[in-house]
């Protein structure tokens, strides 16, 4: 029987603090797939989301030993928070601008009506793609947290409200208007009319 869905994080959590070592790495592998995804969608850089990975981890490990965590079975959204936190200072400081796709899965590239062609329509892409990228930078900085974490961290519009501490409608809404701005800009932009 495979205890590691058996556990609750919480008990995991209290086992840790009784000096059990493996318990921390149970939780550790019960969360690193969503957490780890949810930095490098924001990132878009493999080793500089390992590097966010092991520094979300230290962290936690630090709060959790000081004595203050109080989430009881909310360690995955508490942890993904932590990472997100620490990819949107890594976006900031190295001024990384991420890519968006809808939640179908579609390109947001496929809006703007462009084709993968032939290679003198390659520089006509990336310089697309750029734009999109701006533009995304661009948004109000609570639009793009939304955008990011519903589109490359995969996660339900609950799980962003409590992430974020709104309600479920604020993110809809945010989500909403993203994506309306996003169009309005490259809409205005003479590279999407056509």
């Amino acid at each position: 029987m495979d205890h590691t869905k058996i556990v609750s994080d919480g008990k995991l959590i209290q086992q840790y603090l009784n000096g059990n070592e493996s318990s921390f790495e149970t939780l550790m592998k019960r969360h690193k797939d969503r957490v780890f995804t949810s930095i490098y969608f924001m990132v878009n850089d493999r080793y500089l989301a390992e590097d966010i990975f092991q520094e979300s981890f230290v962290k936690a490990i630090r709060f959790i030993q000081s004595g203050k965590y109080k989430h009881e079975d909310k360690f995955g959204p508490w942890m993904t928070r932590i990472a997100k936190n620490k990819a949107i200072d890594a976006i900031r400081s190295r001024k990384l601008r991420p890519t968006v796709t809808d939640s179908e899965g579609t390109s947001i590239f496929d809006f703007i009506g462009y084709e993968d062609a032939k290679a003198e329509k390659g520089m006509i892409h990336k310089e697309k793609v750029n734009y999109v990228r701006s533009f995304v930078h661009k948004l109000p900085e609570k639009q793009k947290e939304v955008l990011i974490l519903r589109h490359y961290a995969d996660l339900s519009f609950k799980e962003i409200a409590a992430m974020t501490g709104s309600n479920i409608n604020t993110c809809i809404g945010r989500m909403h208007y993203a994506l309306a701005n996003l169009r309005k800009m490259m809409d205005k932009n003479i590279m999407y009319t056509k």
